[in-house]
């Protein structure tokens, strides 16, 4: 059986894993339209298309694959009641915002300092991304509390009010966007939300726009009492306030699990998904990626400074911000929205610290630690 898949220009790979299963074109994601359709089995998406009755009841699509962890752009009742088979990718791109948020902490004052000294990160959301990060917090031994409300308080590891958690001094957002009472999380953080956050804290949201109030966030940040702020998603996006990218720290287009790694990983498992449920045999045929450089330790280099030295070299969240200025700023409101999904497009290859060996072995066992604690493996490059 020869499928001919239909797959989002931003998802790579696809050909290399899909092998000799079917044929792939690509569309753009905001773009797709009904009649692009037409004689397509299968259909792979990002974040940025809706997925509902409207774009597939005249198809005859039999398999649906999202390479995003949520859902929310999906209609899964739909799909069931059309018999069409679903993927998504929860995990695929976990540890790449795991670590677009320790870049965010490391690369804001010194808010690393900070924690690392024993100050608490609070955690909105504890699904499949909000457990990443707490694991890798405790593995650097930093303090954390979480909020989620959809969740028994014993399965969650160190649980808090919203209030005590918007009292940390991080507060990092990983919450799903739905409107379901009795606990909907959009604009979540509100006006009087965000004036529980610690004037001197830092505010990182790597969720969905939505969660947070972009109108009240921009004027507590006009007033020169709020947060430190790092924004990865907007509200409106493509369009987003120019405003609020002018006040907020850094400011990027939605890419914090953009990551090589976990691209590859989201296509990996919504490919095997689609061969599970067409009933095709499968062969993994490796991974896509060369192997990334070992990282280069400086001598007798420890604590902040380590941490900060092993994540630029992994990933600059400066150079994205500064790309999203340049290409929004000053632009009309087309353009910049343009330059927006253009940046997603051509996002360049970035790898993660998972799983990288370091060029020497570091000075001691705090410096190992830490090492081990951000991802890298144990033993050293050869």
């Amino acid at each position: 059986m020869t499928l001919r898949i239909l797959a989002d220009e931003n998802i790579p790979a696809v050909e290399h894993y899909a092998g000799d299963l079917g044929t792939v074109a690509r569309f753009s994601g905001r773009a797709l339209r009904p009649e692009q359709l037409e004689g397509v089995d299968v259909l792979l998406v990002r974040s940025v298309t809706r997925v509902d009755a409207q774009l597939l009841d005249n198809s005859a699509v039999r398999f649906v694959g999202t390479a995003t962890s949520g859902v929310d752009h999906i209609d899964r009742d739909y799909l069931q009641e059309r018999g069409i088979g679903f993927r998504h990718a929860p995990g695929s791109n976990a540890n790449s915002v795991v670590e677009y948020v320790l870049a965010a902490i490391a690369g804001v004052a010194d808010h690393l300092e900070r924690v690392l000294a024993g100050a608490p990160v609070g955690i909105v959301g504890y699904g499949v991304i909000g457990r990443a990060v707490t694991s890798r917090l405790r593995a650097l031994d930093i303090n954390y509390l979480v909020y989620d409300p959809w969740l028994d308080h014993a399965l969650i590891d160190r649980p808090a009010g919203l209030a005590e958690v918007l009292g940390c001094a991080v507060v990092t957002l990983h919450a799903e966007l739905t409107d379901r009472r009795p606990w909907p999380s959009r604009h979540l953080l509100d006006e009087a939300a965000l004036g529980r956050l610690a004037p001197d804290g830092l505010l990182v949201n790597a969720s969905r726009g939505p969660i947070v109030d972009n109108r009240a966030l921009l004027a507590l940040l006009a007033r020169g009492n709020g947060p430190d702020t790092v924004l990865d998603v907007w509200e409106g996006e493509p369009s987003i306030s120019h405003d609020l990218l002018r006040r907020v720290r850094f400011g990027t287009p939605h890419i914090a699990g953009y990551s090589l790694d976990g691209k590859l990983l989201a296509t990996r498992m919504l490919v095997q998904g689609m061969a599970g449920e067409l009933g095709l045999n499968w062969l993994d045929p490796g991974s896509a990626a060369a192997t990334p450089p070992p990282l280069q330790l400086a001598p007798q280099q420890g604590g902040a400074a380590l941490v900060r030295t092993v994540l630029s070299q992994r990933y600059d969240i400066a150079a994205d911000d500064a790309a999203l200025r340049a290409t929004t700023l000053g632009a009309d409101a087309t353009a910049a929205a343009a330059g927006f999904d253009r940046l997603r497009r051509e996002y360049p290859e970035r790898r993660e610290i998972l799983g990288s060996v370091v060029s020497a072995q570091p000075p001691g066992a705090l410096e190992q630690g830490l090492l081990v604690g951000l991802g890298c493996l144990a033993g050293s490059a050869q």
